[in-house]
C-alpha cells in the first residue's frame, strides 16, 4: 500500500479535515490543528505530501522522526499541526487495513470508556449556572469555565475581584458538590492577579485552574511558582508540542494536570509518549480539544491505554450531523469505538455543511475598554 494523494478541507469550526489517500482504495483521515492558519497548516501538509506520496503509509515512526527531525526548529506549532494530522491519518490506514480500533494496536485498553467534561459560562453570574446546570442536565459530570466574560487588567480592583468570583460562586452553587468543577483562566491573569484568585477560589475546591497565567512554550516560572503557592491542581499544555515541550513542566512539577492537544502535539503516538513522561512523575493528563469532534475520537484512542488519564474536554461534541455515526455520551462517558482505526466515518452531507466557504479571518484580541491595550486571551 501507497500513499497517492493529502487533500486537507477547511472547515468551520476553525479545524481542518485531512484525507490521506492510498493506492489500494483505503482512506485515512486526521485532524491538523487549524484556528487562524488554516491555509499554513495546509501549505505544510502539502509540503510534506511531497515527502509522503509513494511511500508505505504503515511506516508511522519512520514518517515521524523524518518530517519532526527534517524541520530546522522541531518545535513550531504550525508544522507539529500538519504531522500531527498526517500521523493520525497513518495510525487510521493501519487500523483499517488490520481490522482493529487503533487502541488496540496501542497495546489495548485500561478502561472501557473516557470521561468527558462539558463548557459553561455566561457574562453574569445567573447566565454562567444556567450555562453550568443545562451540562450537568445533558449528562456531562463535569463542567468547565471561564470566569472572565470581560478582560481583566493586570491587578484588578476588590470589586473586581470579587465579580471574577461571584461568576465561580454561582456555578459551584448551581451544580451542586458532587459535580466536578475546573476554572480556565485561560493564560488573561497576570502572576499577582492569579495567585489573589487562586487563594480566593480555594474554598470552590476546582477540579484544576486551567493556564492560570502565561506558561509553556512561553516560560515556566510563574507556573512552578503558582503551583507552590496554592492548594488547587493547576494544569497547562494545551499550546506545547511533542514530549520535548513537556519536559520542564513534568520536571519541575510546574502542574498536576497536563493538557496536550493531539491535533498539534505531534499526535496519537506522541500524545502516548507525552503522558509516559507525566506518569513517571505523579503527573496526570486531561487532554484538550476544543472544537473538534475528530481530534476528541483520535485523543480516545490515545487515552485509552494511558493509566493517569484524568478526564477530556469536549468541547467539539461527539460528531453530531457530521460523523455517520456520532460518538454517544452517557453519564459523563463515552463508550471506546469498536471499529477499525478512528472507528469513524464522515457524513458526506454534514462534511458540505461544515465546510467552510468564507475567506479566511485571523481573531483580533481582546481589549480593555479604558485604554485600549491588550487583553492576552
Amino acid at each position: 500500500m501507497k500513499i497517492s494523494k493529502l487533500e486537507t478541507i477547511p472547515l468551520n469550526n476553525r479545524g481542518l479535515l485531512l484525507r490521506v489517500y492510498t493506492d489500494e482504495g483505503l482512506v485515512g483521515i486526521g485532524s491538523p490543528m487549524n484556528y487562524e492558519h488554516g491555509r499554513t497548516v495546509a501549505r505544510a501538509v502539502e509540503d510534506m505530501g511531497d515527502y509522503l506520496i509513494g511511500r508505505d503509509p504503515l511506516q508511522i515512526e519512520d514518517h515521524w522522526q523524518t518530517l519532526f527531525r527534517s524541520s530546522y526548529s522541531r518545535q513550531m506549532p504550525i508544522l507539529l499541526s500538519a504531522l500531527s494530522g498526517i500521523e493520525m491519518a497513518c495510525w487510521d490506514l493501519l487500523g483499517q487495513s488490520v481490522g482493529l480500533p487503533i487502541w488496540k494496536l496501542l497495546g489495548g485498553s485500561v478502561r472501557h470508556s473516557i470521561r468527558v467534561y462539558g463548557g459553561a459560562g455566561g457574562a453574569t453570574p445567573e447566565l454562567a449556572a444556567a450555562s453550568a446546570r443545562k451540562s450537568v442536565e445533558a449528562g456531562f459530570t463535569a463542567v468547565k469555565t471561564t470566569p472572565f466574560p470581560h478582560p481583566v487588567r493586570p491587578l484588578e480592583t476588590p470589586a473586581g475581584i470579587d465579580r471574577i468570583i461571584a461568576q465561580i460562586a454561582a456555578i459551584r452553587e448551581a451544580i451542586g458538590d458532587e459535580i466536578d468543577l475546573a476554572i480556565d483562566f485561560h493564560r488573561a491573569a497576570s502572576p499577582a492577579l492569579a495567585k489573589i484568585l487562586l487563594r480566593e477560589l480555594e474554598c470552590f475546591r476546582p477540579l484544576f485552574v486551567e493556564e492560570p497565567t502565561k506558561a509553556m512554550p512561553d516560560t515556566i516560572g510563574p507556573l512552578r511558582e503558582l503551583a507552590q503557592s496554592t492548594s488547587i491542581p493547576l494544569a497547562t499544555g494545551e499550546r506545547c508540542t511533542t514530549r520535548w515541550g513537556f519536559r520542564e513542566i513534568c520536571e519541575t512539577k510546574a502542574a498536576a494536570i497536563i493538557q496536550p492537544d493531539i491535533r498539534h502535539c505531534g499526535g496519537i503516538r506522541e500524545m502516548r509518549n507525552i503522558a509516559a513522561l507525566a506518569e513517571v512523575h505523579e503527573i496526570l493528563v486531561a487532554p484538550h480539544s476544543a472544537a473538534d469532534p475528530l481530534g476528541i475520537v483520535a485523543a480516545i484512542h490515545a487515552m485509552a491505554p494511558t493509566p493517569n488519564f484524568l478526564l477530556m474536554e469536549y468541547g467539539g461534541g461527539g460528531g453530531e450531523g457530521f460523523f455517520t455515526e456520532p460518538l454517544k455520551m452517557v453519564n459523563g462517558f463515552v463508550e471506546l469505538p469498536q471499529k477499525p482505526g478512528l472507528g469513524v466515518s464522515i457524513s458526506a452531507e454534514g462534511l458540505e455543511k461544515a465546510r467552510h466557504q468564507g475567506e479566511w479571518r485571523l481573531r483580533t484580541m481582546r481589549r480593555h475598554a479604558e485604554d485600549g491595550n491588550f487583553s492576552d486571551f
